[in-house]
C-alpha cells in the first residue's frame, strides 16, 4: 500500500523469530491473488497509507475491509494473531478490530499528538495486562524502551474515565508509557498525551494488537541506548510466532 514504512524491518523480526514471511500487497487482495485466512499472522505496517487524508489509516482500512473483510472476521474468530503497529494501529482502529468490544468502535480514537508536532525517539512502555500471546515475554521488567514515530498517536477515549475504566477491567489495555523508572509519566514521556498513558490496545481475547511504538526497530541490542537484552522487539517477535506455532 501507497505510503506504508518498516514493512521489511517487519518481515526480518518475523524471519528472525522463526516465522517464514510474506509480503502481501493491497491489490492481491481485491483481484483475490491471495487470502489472508491462508496465512498464520497478519501484520500491519506503519507509515503514512494514502497519505493519511482523510483520517490516519482510514483510506487503507477502507480498502483493506472491502477487500477481505469476511477474511479478516474469520481470521481473527480463529484466534489468530493480528498486528498492527503505528499507521497499522489506526487500520485496526478504523476496520472495528480493535478495541474489538461491541458498542465500543466509536469510542476510541487515535488523533493528533497534543504537543502538536512529529514525536520520533525512544520512549519506556510497561506491560498492563496478562495478555496469552505476549504478556509473559514482558514481565521481567517495569520499563522496556521503545521508539515511537507518528503525529496522530493519541488515544482520545468518549467518556474518558468509564471507557478507561471498561478497557482495563477486560484487558484491553496492552502497554502504557511510562518514564524510565517504569512510573506513568506525562509529556515527554507520554509522547502523544494519550489518555491514561495507553500505548498499545489488544481485544479481550489478547490475539488482536494494535500500538503506537515500533517493536520491528529495536530487535537487535545495538538499536537500544540501554544495550539490556532481550530487547522489547525481539521479545515481541519471539513471543507472536511462538504463539502462532501453538495454535
Amino acid at each position: 500500500m501507497e505510503g506504508t514504512n518498516c514493512e521489511y524491518e517487519a518481515f526480518e523480526c518475523f524471519r528472525r523469530s522463526g516465522a517464514i514471511p510474506e509480503y502481501v500487497h493491497i491489490k492481491q487482495l481485491e483481484d483475490r491473488r491471495k487470502k489472508l485466512t491462508d496465512f498464520d499472522i497478519i501484520f500491519f505496517p506503519g507509515g503514512f497509507s494514502a497519505g493519511d487524508y482523510v483520517r490516519a489509516g482510514a483510506i487503507f482500512a477502507a480498502r483493506v475491509k472491502a477487500a477481505a473483510g469476511r477474511d479478516i472476521s474469520e481470521f481473527n474468530d480463529s484466534h489468530r494473531p493480528i498486528i498492527g503497529v503505528c499507521n497499522g494501529f489506526q487500520v485496526m482502529v478504523e476496520i472495528g478490530l480493535l478495541p474489538g468490544e461491541s458498542g465500543l468502535e466509536k469510542k476510541v480514537t487515535l488523533t493528533f499528538n497534543s504537543s502538536g508536532r512529529f514525536e520520533c525517539r525512544k520512549v519506556f512502555v510497561r506491560i498492563a495486562t496478562r495478555n496469552r500471546m505476549i504478556g509473559a515475554a514482558y514481565a521481567g521488567r517495569n520499563a522496556w524502551e521503545i521508539p515511537v514515530a507518528h503525529s496522530e498517536g493519541r488515544i482520545v477515549l468518549d467518556d474518558p474515565e468509564s471507557t478507561f475504566n471498561y478497557l482495563s477491567d477486560e484487558g484491553n489495555i496492552l502497554f502504557q508509557y511510562v518514564d524510565s523508572e517504569g512510573n506513568p509519566a506525562g509529556y515527554p514521556w507520554n509522547p502523544n498525551g494519550s489518555y491514561g498513558n495507553i500505548a498499545a490496545l489488544s481485544n479481550s481475547y489478547g490475539n488482536s494488537i494494535g500500538l503506537m511504538p515500533h517493536p520491528e526497530r529495536i530487535y537487535y541490542t545495538y538499536q537500544a541506548a540501554e544495550k539490556l537484552e532481550p530487547t522489547a522487539g525481539k521479545q515481541f517477535f519471539d513471543a507472536i510466532v511462538a504463539y502462532s506455532k501453538s495454535l
